[in-house]
């Protein structure tokens, strides 16, 4: 039952497990109905697939869900391979790429859920000062070399970029990285019915901030996540405490915002952007409707 169908109509392309014991991936191409190329994506059986928007890249995870891997489409090459954890195996209940496909999240039964950012650092870096630390970095990475093959690609595979610690484990649960008023997002749907909104430090990463805890299932007030609470509240009465209403700040004098629109790291996001009410995933003021003046006439020939 595991398939991931492109939204791109120019790449078409269906994505399915080809095997029942090994991770291999069967690549669909749906323009010309013929099978475009098979992945050897992991050892293990297939647990998580999904395109980016553009249908070019292609992510896989496996029962296991320690290492999530990221692949050019049509060709099938590695681009990417990120390190989920290391202490225990999960179960991925999600896999998706923000729309700019910069950056890749991860959720699983655990209470952490895990963003990596798609990128590759170039080696046109200005050489490091003659420092102990310096040097001992070269000669790891130079030791690294001679361990064997599982190990040393251990040690190569890039950690989360940022991570978000979910107040319940154990649940499924969906995630969407989104852009909301011009600031990246994170939200995650679980399936006890609550919507947590989070921000999402495209600079810094790190720890994520919670904004919202919308109830789906209820009586549809919405939480905010205050400076003078910043403990994680319980679970049970979380979702029944109702945000109290505020006027909304201006941008230039919000605090604990930076000049480029990322929230500081450590600071606890006030009360901001979103109007009292229902959960607004778009700003209507960018886009006023246009209204038509006079009656509308409609021809059929």
């Amino acid at each position: 039952g595991l398939c991931a169908l492109s939204i791109n109509h120019a790449n078409s392309y269906l994505a399915y497990p080809g095997s029942s014991t090994s991770g291999e991936i069967a690549l669909y191409d749906g323009n010309t109905l013929k099978t475009a190329c098979t992945i050897p994506a992991h050892d293990g059986p297939l647990a998580a697939l999904a395109f980016n928007s553009t249908g070019s890249k292609l992510a896989s995870a496996s029962e296991k869900g320690t290492v999530i891997r990221v692949f050019s489409i049509p060709g099938g090459q590695k681009l990417y391979e990120f390190r989920r954890g290391m202490k225990r195996y999960v179960n991925i209940s999600s896999l998706v790429f923000s729309m700019d496909s910069q950056f890749l999240c991860a959720s699983s039964n655990t209470e952490t859920v895990h963003i990596f950012k798609l990128e590759h650092l170039t080696d046109s870096r200005p050489e490091e000062p003659p420092t102990w630390s310096g040097y001992m970095g070269k000669m790891f990475q130079a030791a690294s070399n001679y361990l064997p093959a599982q190990v040393s690609g251990m040690m190569s595979q890039d950690r989360a970029f940022a991570t978000v610690r979910l107040n319940i484990s154990g649940q499924r649960n969906i995630c969407a990285l989104s852009t909301i008023q011009k600031l990246p997002r994170l939200l995650v749907t679980t399936s006890d019915g609550h919507l947590y909104i989070y921000n999402l430090d495209p600079q810094d990463g790190g720890e994520c901030v919670l904004i919202k805890n919308h109830s789906l299932l209820g009586s549809g007030k919405m939480e905010e996540n205050k400076e003078n609470d910043l403990q994680p509240p319980v679970p049970q009465s979380y979702a029944a405490t109702v945000a109290r209403q505020s006027s909304v700040p201006s941008a230039s004098t919000m605090p604990g915002y930076s000049e480029d629109g990322g929230a500081l790291r450590g600071e606890v996001i006030p009360e901001h952007e979103f109007a009292t009410g229902p959960v607004c995933l778009d700003d209507e003021n960018e886009f006023p409707p246009v209204s038509i003046r006079g009656p509308l006439k409609l021809q059929f020939s």
